[in-house]
């Protein structure tokens, strides 16, 4: 009987709670997650992950816990330093430094491999240039040549016409010479 009695403020409290509860539930479990996974804890980073607003991860009975697990990552830290487990700065630079001498053979093969590359596709092309220029110079030759036949012929034939017309002027010349003779000879009869 006190159910039918709820109120929607009621009804609405109730829901408010649940969720609340939902939420809250679900930032502990992500905690407990990042925890086992060793994903670095930190308030951003659960909010985030659980998909909830930040100020969830600072409410009373969240924060708590969110703290504990950023407190127990830092003394796991700090014991795996101690026993030696991570690396030593003198061990982390010597690494770096056979990491960039490495870096510098890898480049120096790289350049290397590069030129030869690139002297080979230059050979390769000048080859191919040599070979192309090569036919190009003989098409340019036999062109040179078949002109050169024309001309001749042409030149020939000319020399022919030049001759020819001279004979026809002689025989032109020699005709009104004789047809002039013919006339006196007549006008003179």
């Amino acid at each position: 009987m006190s159910e039918a009695k709820r109120t929607p403020g009621d009804v609405l409290r109730d829901s408010r709670r649940k969720d609340s509860q939902s939420k809250r539930a679900k930032v502990l479990a992500t905690v407990d997650a990042m925890k086992a996974k060793g994903e670095t804890v930190t308030f951003l980073a659960v909010a985030r992950t659980a998909g909830v607003s930040r100020w969830l991860v600072y409410a009373e009975g969240v924060r708590e816990h969110v703290e504990a697990a950023m407190k127990s990552q830092t003394k796991a830290e700090r014991r795996t330093k101690q026993a030696g487990r991570d690396a030593s700065a003198a061990s982390l630079a010597t690494d770096l430094a056979l990491v960039r001498e490495e870096n510098r053979a890898l480049r120096e093969e790289r350049d290397r491999l590069k030129k030869a590359v690139q002297r080979s596709l230059g050979a390769q092309l000048d080859q191919a240039g040599t070979k192309e220029l090569t036919e190009r110079v003989n098409e340019l030759l036999a062109a040179v040549e078949r002109i050169t036949l024309e001309r001749d012929e042409i030149r020939a034939e000319r020399d022919d016409l030049k001759r020819r017309l001279t004979e026809t002027e002689d025989d032109l010349t020699a005709a009104r010479e004789a047809g002039k003779e013919m006339f006196k000879r007549i006008n003179r009869t």
